[in-house]
């Protein structure tokens, strides 16, 4: 028995790829992509190169496997512990490399993926995930909005009665704000890019000129003039124009430390000017605070809407405001409701003006939270109604324009309450037709032509 107090230490011997440098040097192979998957934790069975003291002779078919040599023990300390052996010659390095794949035990049929060093079969590609599905709250909410543009579009030929009068100014005091702000919120990834700018071009450039030079075609049909002014919205259009500048301002925004706070800022101070109509520009300012608000909204912050206390707040929030726009109605002006009339417009001094601009994005914004607080959030009948809501924005005016001008809407019941509720229900089935997918079959080829001639390549999202 030999006494381990005076036992020399164990020196382990770098292996031949240590020594001279690598795979790269000893002929031996880098390992394969496929073996990235493979770690050192997962086979207890492996053996690392520094382990194999010497290099193994080369077993001939019909042998049985060599064992493997014990360590040996040297007979002195080395002044140099981390030097091994010299690296075999060429010819020998074949039968040393098969002398180190014997260490290791043999792949089987049952785990071939056992033993790092055999050529291991590419890994099966996993199936990809389900495509994330698409929340069904946004939708209930854009339909819910759409139907409130077409029921606000439909009672104008009739705004001289006060019950119009005061759903027009009830449903004007938050749609086109939370249509706004719901842009905005789904605007968060945009980054200019070819194909970030590409689609911009395919969704809101052209159907715009294509529904610009298709209202003034109908206005001729209808009796009236010519007039078509690319750069002045007619109309309802004035929302692509204003959408596609936000989209275009985001990267602006998100680099902001305070967003929300310089947008309102700007709001309130374009009152002191007359800003003209051309491009939306008067509408882009007036709306900017909710597009912005939108932006920096996160999921969480809908969450958060969801309490039980702030739905019945909700319910209070829009009880009142019903109950303001009757009390106002009968004198309260339109103009600042469509959030783009400066203060010399409005007749108003500047802090009057300040204050019915400041009073405007409040009473908006507390409507638009109460509306979302309210609206389903799961799926429901109208959910895949409003994943086609442009198409019903964009076409719900020939309609409505043909009905004013034909006076299907100047009857004289339809001044009074039953009237406007007639009016309601019909824009509502309307806005449900215009939402179909077989609307958006038909008219297609006319709102989303295919663009990949007018690019250098095809448009990706």
């Amino acid at each position: 028995m030999s006494d381990t107090r005076f036992s020399l230490p164990v020196t382990t011997p770098r292996s031949p790829e240590e020594e001279t440098g690598g795979p790269a040097q000893t002929g031996a192979r880098w390992p394969l992509p496929e073996e990235a998957f493979w770690s050192e934790e997962a086979d207890p069975h492996w053996m690392a190169p520094g382990e194999l003291t010497e290099p193994q002779p080369a077993i001939k078919d019909d042998e049985p496997p060599a064992k493997a040599p014990a360590k040996a023990l040297t007979k002195s300390p080395a002044k140099n512990p981390a030097k091994g052996p010299k690296a075999p010659a060429a010819a020998d390095e074949p039968a040393a490399q098969e002398g180190r794949s014997r260490q290791r035990p043999k792949a089987t049929a049952d785990d071939p993926a056992d033993d790092p060093a055999q050529p291991q079969p590419e890994p099966k590609q996993e199936a990809q995930p389900a495509r994330r599905k698409r929340d069904p709250y946004l939708d209930n909410v854009k339909f819910v909005l759409i139907a409130l543009v077409v029921v606000g579009h439909s009672l104008v030929p009739t705004l001289s009665a006060d019950s119009s009068r005061a759903l027009y100014i009830f449903i004007y005091t938050f749609h086109m704000p939370l249509f706004v702000l719901i842009s905005g919120y789904l605007s968060r990834n945009f980054w200019n890019s070819n194909a970030k700018t590409n689609k911009l071009v395919d969704t809101f450039l052209v159907p715009y000129v294509i529904v610009e030079v298709g209202y003034a075609l109908l206005r001729v049909s209808v009796g009236q003039k010519w007039s078509l002014t690319i750069i002045d919205p007619a109309w309802l259009n004035w929302y692509l124009l204003a959408l596609l500048f936000w989209r275009l301002s985001t990267p602006v925004w998100k680099r902001m430390k305070y967003p929300v706070p310089v947008a309102i800022v700007v709001y309130l101070l374009s009152g002191f000017s007359q800003i003209e109509g051309d491009f939306s520009m008067d509408r882009f300012f007036g709306l900017m605070p909710f597009f912005v608000i939108g932006l920096v909204m996160q999921p969480e912050h809908f969450e958060m809407l969801n309490r039980r206390w702030i739905k019945i707040l909700g319910v209070l929030t829009i009880l009142g405001a019903a109950g303001v726009a009757i009390f106002v109605a009968p004198q309260a002006k339109l103009s600042p409701f469509y959030f783009k009339a400066s203060f010399q417009d409005l007749h108003l001094s500047w802090y009057m003006g300040l204050g019915l601009r400041a009073g405007l994005l409040v009473c908006a914004l507390a409507m638009c939270f109460a509306v979302l607080a309210l609206v389903p959030r799961g799926e429901t009948w109208f959910s895949d109604l409003g994943t086609r809501t442009l198409y019903c924005y964009l076409l719900h005016g020939i309609p409505v324009l043909v009905a004013k001008e034909m006076g299907w809407l100047e009857f004289p019941w339809l001044f009074g309450p039953l009237g406007v509720l007639a009016i309601a229900s019909s824009a509502f089935a309307l806005a449900i037709i215009l939402c179909l997918p077989e609307t958006r079959t038909v008219f297609k080829w006319v709102l989303e032509p295919r663009l990949t001639w007018l690019y250098r390549r095809p448009s990706r999202s």
